[in-house]
């Protein structure tokens, strides 16, 4: 009788009469069982804050098209259904009935809702479902499948907490058999959706079936991760007084809770994986498959051509109707990146052959390059001498030496490739003396003969050239790293 005691509420609504503005009769205990439905998604939600105006434009949403309502007849309902489910007087609503075993009548008492806080500065009363209006919801879990695992946690933590743990084993038992539930319902979407898809229409519905299950898997998901927290601590609470008789049993239960609980989790994340991938994989191939089946069945001369020929249109609609099947106008054009392309070097009027190569010097030219380079080589180890004599110091820098050949006028030697060539070559040939050079691999062109007059130039003095580190700006064209230039006595390098 207790439990037939929950159900008294939603019968005492539909006793009460009320009309909307037509006259219409309202179904009272519907909406009370739908407010039920919606106190119950705010406690699955984690909503802690549901007052009655929230639940005013639940129901006014809910019934908008089914009856003519104005905002008075909304509050009065939800007035009428919070006083059902929450008496004011505080002792909950009674239900008297017989008692067969004792011979008497008795009165059971039931609270579907209850207070969860107050804001005094807007005058707000918020609310939540009670033990009773969970049980309530338990009482009808069959009539929802899709939420018998989160009810199955609901009712775990409410025995976690009562320390009901043989009945929580019981309970891990049901969720065990909710998620296999829950993994062959996601098989048959799985196998419906490659079956069944053939329209926008369907593939949307699924699209929107399987992002609602995706949203009550996380949701499930958090949840199991509070009750392996609120686990571990009950666990832990039982630990310390664990030689008690009486807590003996409970820590050997409350272990094998925490065991078969991640169980439990393990198969349900595996189950939100899958989910992933039906959304992820199933539905793009669906809507790849809807595609080539709609390009396949596709009959220009069907869709286009009658609708063309068969309605008179526009000039203006004819245009846009012709438009997508208008082809792009191509033409001929020059492209800039033809100049990386294969180019011809023999004239139009000569024989093209071969691959032609570049030209090259002859040996008195050659010559003549080579005695250029090495006399603007020679003149800028000259100067360099010169520097170090001025300095009087036997180590300098590149970056100074630069600067004093702006101070002496020679920016023209600044500005010439040769400049730079020349610090490469001491660089690469250090150290520098009268005799014979390090050798790197090959002598470059026109800089036989160099060894020589460079040694005429040191006087029995020998160069170390090393890099310093930064790199000089020296013109808007060239950069050269730093060196170091130490000049010391003798044919010896330090």
């Amino acid at each position: 009788m207790d439990k037939l005691a929950l159900f008294d509420p939603l019968f005492e609504l539909g006793r009460q009469r009320k009309n909307d503005l037509d006259g219409k009769p309202i179904a009272m205990m519907e909406l009370g069982m739908l407010t039920l439905l919606f106190f119950f998604e705010k406690k699955l939600l984690r909503s802690r804050k549901t007052s009655a105006r929230e639940h005013e434009e639940f129901l006014a949403e809910a019934t908008q098209g089914l009856y003519r309502l104005g905002a008075n007849e909304i509050k009065d309902i939800v007035s009428r259904i919070i006083r059902v489910f929450r008496p004011a007087d505080g002792l909950g609503h009674q239900f008297t009935f017989f008692d067969l075993n004792s011979g008497e009548e008795r009165t059971a008492r039931t609270s579907i809702l209850k207070a969860d806080g107050h804001d005094s500065q807007t005058v707000t009363q918020y609310y939540t479902l009670d033990e009773d209006g969970l049980e309530l919801v338990f009482a009808t879990k069959e009539f929802y499948l899709e939420f018998q695992l989160s009810i199955h946690q609901l009712l775990l933590r409410k025995q976690l907490e009562k320390g009901e743990f043989q009945g929580a084993l019981r309970q891990i038992d049901e969720m065990h058999i909710d998620v296999e539930t829950l993994r062959e319902r996601i098989s048959r979407i799985e196998s419906e959706i490659k079956r069944s898809i053939v329209s926008e229409d369907t593939f949307q519905r699924y699209k929107n079936l399987l992002q609602d299950i995706d949203l009550r898997l996380n949701r499930e998901s958090e949840e199991f991760k509070e009750l392996l927290e609120f686990v571990r601590e009950t666990r832990e609470r039982i630990y310390a007084d664990r030689e008690l008789p009486r807590n003996q049993r409970a820590y050997e239960l409350i272990l094998r809770i925490g065991t078969e609980l991640e169980g439990v989790h393990n198969e349900h994340t595996r189950l939100l994986q899958q989910s992933y991938e039906l959304s992820n994989q199933a539905l793009r191939a669906a809507k790849e498959s809807m595609y080539y089946t709609g390009m396949n069945a596709f009959s220009f001369e069907q869709e286009v051509g009658a609708f063309i020929f068969g309605k008179l249109l526009s000039p203006e609609s004819m245009q846009g109707v012709i438009a997508p099947f208008i082809g792009l106008e191509r033409a001929e054009l020059w492209s800039p990146l033809t100049v990386f392309s294969q180019q011809q070097l023999a004239g139009r009027s000569e024989e093209v052959g071969g691959q032609a190569a570049f030209m090259e010097m002859d040996e008195s030219e050659e010559d003549a390059f080579a005695e250029q380079r090495r006399s603007g080589i020679v003149r800028i180890v000259r100067l360099l001498m010169a520097f170090f004599d001025e300095k009087n110091q036997n180590v300098v820098y590149l970056d100074d030496f630069i600067e004093w050949l702006r101070e002496q006028g020679e920016e023209e030697l600044l500005r010439s490739r040769g400049f730079y060539d020349c610090w490469l070559i001491l660089h690469q040939r250090s150290p520098i003396s009268d005799r014979e050079w390090t050798d790197s691999g090959g002598e470059a062109r026109g800089i036989s003969g160099l060894q020589e007059v460079i040694g005429e130039e040191l006087q029995g003095k020998t160069l170390n050239v090393t890099e310093a580190g930064e790199v000089l700006c020296v013109t808007q064209r060239y950069e050269i790293q730093d060196m170091r230039i130490e000049r010391t006595e003798g044919n010896h390098a330090i």
